[in-house]
C-alpha cells in the first residue's frame, strides 16, 4: 500500500512551479492537496485571489501526479489542521518559503513524517513563484524589516531617552503574510499611492509622504515613521527619534560589502500571523532603563554592521529584541517562546520582526539555515 502524502496552499495563479512541486511531492506517494479557501488567502495575503477556489480546485485535481484535493475546513496559517488530523497522512510535504516550526510541531505530535523540499524547476523550465509573476504586472514595492531600536519611532517611548531605529528595504522576493511583522499595513497605504512601484523622486520625501497618507488626520493610533522609511529608503539606514513622529535625522549605508554580507548572514522562517485583536501594547513597562537599553543596542547594532563583526551584530541584535520585550511583553507568548527554543543552538540572535506577537522569526546566523527564507537588500536604483 502506498504512502498517504499531504501538501497544502493557496496554489492561485498555477505555474509550473506548482507542478513541479507536486510531481517530487508525489514519487514519496499517493499525494493529497488541501488548498487554502478564498477566505483564508484574503486574511493572509491581504488580496483577493486570482482564481476561485473552485476553479483552483478543478485545476489541481486535474494534475495528473495529485490522487486528491480538497478545500481545507479551517482559515489562517494552519487552515489545514482539521484536515490533516482527520486525514492523517504518513507524510507532509512543504516547500522552504512554507516551512515553519508550528507546522513540523503538529506533524510531531501526530507522528506524521516531515519533509522540507527544496524549489527545483523541471529541466528546461525557467524557475517560477507565484510572487515573481505577480510582480511582472503586479505590485512590485517593498517590504521591510528592522533589525534594532524597534518601538524609538514612537514619542510615548522616545520621550524617556532619544535613539536611532535601524532598517533594511527588501525586495518582494516572496509575498510576505499580511499581520507578521514586515509592515503590509504601511504597504497596503504605498500602494494607493503607488499600485505598482515607486516613482523615482527622493526616497525620503516618498516615505515622509506615506507616513502623511497613512497617518491621516484623527487616526487614534500612528503607525511608526520606521515602516515607511523602511519601504521607500533603499540599502540599510537608521533614522534618530527624540519625542516626535518623524526622525531628526536618516543616516544610510549603500555600501555593497556590507548590505552583501548581512544577506549572508540573515534569515527568516515563518511563524504565523498576528492573532486580530491582540494588544502588545497592554502591561507595557516603558521607562528610562528600559528605552536606554533599547537605544544603546542600536547603537552598538550599527556599529558592528559598519565593522562587519558578526559576534558583535548578534549580540546587539539580541540585545535590542531583549530591550523591546521587556518593554512589551505582549510581544512573546509560549508558542513563540518554543519556537524560538527549535532554533536559538543553530542560530547567533533571533528577533520578531515588527510589534511581534507572531509573524516571523528573523535570525543572524554564521550562514542562512537550510530551509529558511533569504531576504534581498533593494539596491540604490532599484
Amino acid at each position: 500500500m502506498n504512502k498517504r502524502v499531504f501538501v497544502s496552499g493557496c496554489y492561485d495563479m498555477l505555474h509550473s512551479g506548482h507542478v513541479a512541486f507536486f510531481k517530487e511531492a508525489s514519487t514519496y506517494g499517493d499525494l493529497f492537496v488541501g488548498i487554502g479557501s478564498d477566505s483564508t488567502v484574503m486574511e493572509l495575503k491581504g488580496r483577493p485571489t486570482i482564481n476561485s477556489e473552485q476553479e483552483r480546485l478543478y485545476m489541481i485535481k486535474s494534475i495528473r501526479y495529485v490522487k486528491d484535493a480538497w478545500i481545507n475546513k479551517g482559515s489562517g496559517m494552519l487552515d489545514f489542521e482539521e484536515d490533516l488530523r482527520t486525514f492523517q497522512p504518513d507524510l507532509f510535504v512543504v516547500n522552504e518559503d512554507g516551512n515553519s516550526p508550528a507546522k513540523e510541531k503538529i506533524c510531531s505530535e501526530l507522528g506524521i513524517d516531515y519533509l522540507i523540499l527544496k524549489r527545483v524547476p523541471e529541466v528546461g523550465l525557467p524557475a517560477r513563484s507565484t510572487t515573481a509573476l505577480r510582480a511582472a504586472n503586479h505590485c512590485q514595492l517593498p517590504f521591510r524589516l528592522d533589525l534594532a531600536g524597534t518601538w524609538i519611532d514612537q514619542p510615548y517611548v522616545s520621550k524617556y531617552a532619544p535613539g536611532w531605529a535601524i532598517t533594511v528595504s527588501l525586495e518582494p522576493t516572496i509575498e510576505f503574510m499580511e499581520r507578521c511583522g514586515m509592515s503590509t499595513s504601511t504597504r497596503n497605504a504605498a500602494r494607493k499611492l503607488w499600485p505598482y512601484q515607486l516613482p523615482l523622486e527622493h526616497p525620503e520625501k516618498l516615505a515622509e509622504m506615506v507616513f502623511r497618507y497613512e497617518n491621516e488626520p484623527g487616526r487614534a493610533e500612528i503607525s511608526g515613521a520606521q515602516d515607511s522609511i523602511g519601504i521607500c529608503m533603499p540599502g540599510l539606514n537608521r533614522h534618530y527619534y527624540n519625542k516626535k513622529y518623524w526622525p531628526e535625522k536618516i543616516e544610510s549605508c549603500q555600501d555593497e560589502s556590507i548590505l552583501t554580507w548581512l544577506e549572508e548572514h540573515l534569515c527568516m522562517v515563518l511563524l504565523w500571523p498576528r492573532k486580530q485583536g491582540l494588544n502588545v501594547l497592554e502591561n507595557n513597562v516603558i521607562d528610562k532603563p528600559h528605552v536606554e537599553a533599547l537605544a544603546a543596542a542600536a547603537d552598538n547594532c550599527w556599529d558592528a554592521i559598519m565593522k562587519k563583526d558578526l559576534t558583535a551584530f548578534a549580540a546587539a541584535y539580541k540585545a535590542s529584541f531583549g530591550a523591546q520585550t521587556a518593554m512589551f511583553p505582549a510581544m512573546m507568548s509560549p508558542a513563540i517562546a518554543d519556537a524560538i527554543n527549535q532554533y536559538k543552538d543553530k542560530v547567533l540572535a533571533w528577533k520578531m520582526p515588527g510589534a511581534g506577537g507572531g509573524g516571523y522569526l528573523a535570525f543572524v546566523c554564521e550562514k542562512p539555515l537550510e530551509n529558511s527564507i533569504r531576504i534581498k537588500i533593494r539596491r540604490k536604483g532599484m
